[in-house]
C-alpha cells in the first residue's frame, strides 16, 4: 500500500493509530505501535505534568519513529502540558475535545500536528476553521465517551466536509476495515481496544482475559458513571451503578475521588471544575459530576489494578470478535498485509 495523507503528515510508516487510552497507551505500548509503524498515542490525562515529560523522553529512548501525545482540551493545566509536548519535541498532539484556537495556533507554529477527535460534522468543521492539521472522527461503536451515530454514517459526512485528512475510528479491528476505511476517503484508522489487546499492552493478564472472553452483547453504552454515554464492558460496578440510589452515588463518587485528587495532585476546586466542564449542558448529580472528573481512577481499577469489580472498563463492540493478544509488530503488519489483498481483490473484480 502506498502511503496516504495521514502517513505523509506525521511520518508514520502506515496509516494505523494507535488511540491515546487512559492508563493502557503508556510508553511502552506506544514505543511498540510505533516501531511497528503505527502512530503510537501516549495518553496524558492520567498524568501529572511531570510525569508526562518522564514519558514522553521514556517513549523517545524506546524508539526513533514519530508519535503523539492526547490530551484533555479543558484540563485546567492544557498550556502547561502543551507546552511540555513543544519543549519534548512531540510530533502529533491529540485532543479528545476540541482545543481553542489559541491553543492550536501554539502547537501549530510549533510545527506539532493538531489532531482532534470529534463526534458530529460540525465539530470537524468547526476544528478545521481554527487551524487543525487532521481530524479523528469516532463513531458509535468506539470505545469510551461516544456518540450515537455509527461509523460507517458519520464518517463519510466528514469525509465530504472535511479538506484536511480524516482518520476513522470506531468499530475498526483488522485491514478489512483498514479497506474500506478508505474506500470512504479516509487517510487512515484509529484502534484502541485492539491495541489494548496485545502483548505489548501492560494492562494485566486476567483482565485482557476479561475482555477475550467478552461477545457483542457484553458490551454496553451507560449514562451511570458519569452522564454522559460511555461504552464500556459491563462489569459489577457498572451494574452497581445503575441499580444504585443517588446518596450511594455520591459516597462512592467521592471516595473516587479522593484517590483520584491523590494520584494526580490536583486541588478539591480544580478536581470538581474539571467534572463541571465535562457537563457539557448536561443536568448532572454531583456523583456524576465527581465521577467525570475521576473516571480515570475508576479505570485505574480495572486497568492497572486488575479489579474489575471496582472499576470501569472502556471498550469498543470490537472486543466481541477480538479472540487474540498479538504484539504490536505482528498486528500492524496482518492489518497492512489485509489490507493489501483485500484493495488487490477489489481492484481484481474490476
Amino acid at each position: 500500500m502506498r502511503g496516504t495523507a495521514l502517513t505523509r503528515l506525521t511520518g508514520v510508516r502506515h496509516p494505523v493509530v494507535q488511540t491515546g487510552m487512559g492508563w493502557v497507551a503508556g510508553p511502552r505500548l506506544v514505543s511498540a505501535s510505533a516501531n511497528a509503524g503505527a502512530l503510537g498515542i501516549l495518553a496524558s490525562a492520567t498524568m501529572t505534568p511531570g510525569r508526562l515529560r518522564e514519558a514522553v523522553r521514556e517513549v523517545k529512548a524506546r524508539t526513533d519513529a514519530p508519535f503523539g501525545v492526547n490530551l484533555r482540551a479543558d484540563a485546567a493545566d492544557a498550556g502547561d502540558r502543551v507546552r511540555i509536548l513543544i519543549e519534548e519535541g512531540v510530533r502529533v498532539a491529540s485532543f479528545a475535545l476540541a482545543p481553542s484556537r489559541e491553543l492550536i495556533a501554539e502547537l501549530k507554529e510549533a510545527g506539532v500536528v493538531v489532531m482532534p477527535t470529534v463526534g458530529a460534522r460540525r465539530h470537524a468543521e468547526k476544528v478545521e476553521a481554527w487551524g487543525a492539521d487532521a481530524v479523528l472522527v469516532q463513531g458509535a461503536e468506539g470505545g469510551g465517551h461516544t456518540g450515537e451515530v455509527a461509523t460507517t454514517v458519520l464518517l463519510p459526512q466528514v469525509v465530504d466536509a472535511a479538506r484536511i485528512p480524516v482518520v476513522a475510528a470506531g468499530g475498526f479491528f483488522d485491514g478489512r476495515g483498514l479497506a474500506a476505511a478508505l474506500a470512504y476517503g479516509a487517510a487512515g484508522v484509529a484502534m484502541g481496544t485492539r491495541f489494548l489487546l496485545t502483548s505489548d499492552s501492560a494492562v494485566p493478564d486476567a483482565v485482557k482475559a476479561r475482555y477475550l472472553a467478552a461477545t457483542v452483547r457484553d458490551v454496553t453504552v451507560t449514562r451511570a458513571v458519569d452522564g454522559l454515554p460511555h461504552r464500556m464492558l459491563r462489569t459489577e460496578l457498572v451494574a452497581a451503578l445503575e441499580d444504585t440510589g443517588r446518596a450511594r452515588a455520591l459516597v462512592r463518587a467521592v471516595r473516587a475521588a479522593a484517590g483520584f485528587r491523590r494520584l494526580s495532585g490536583l486541588t478539591w476546586p480544580q478536581l470538581i471544575r474539571d467534572g463541571l466542564a465535562l457537563r457539557h449542558g448536561k443536568d448532572l448529580s454531583w456523583s456524576q459530576v465527581l465521577l467525570a472528573a475521576n473516571t480515570p481512577m475508576l479505570l485505574k481499577s480495572a486497568m492497572v489494578d486488575g479489579r474489575t469489580d471496582l472499576g470501569v472498563m472502556a471498550s469498543g463492540q470490537v472486543a466481541g470478535v477480538i479472540d487474540d493478544l498479538p504484539s504490536c509488530a505482528e498486528l500492524v503488519e496482518r492489518i497492512m498485509k489485509e489490507a493489501d489483498e483485500t484493495l488487490a481483490r477489489l481492484t481484481a473484480v474490476r
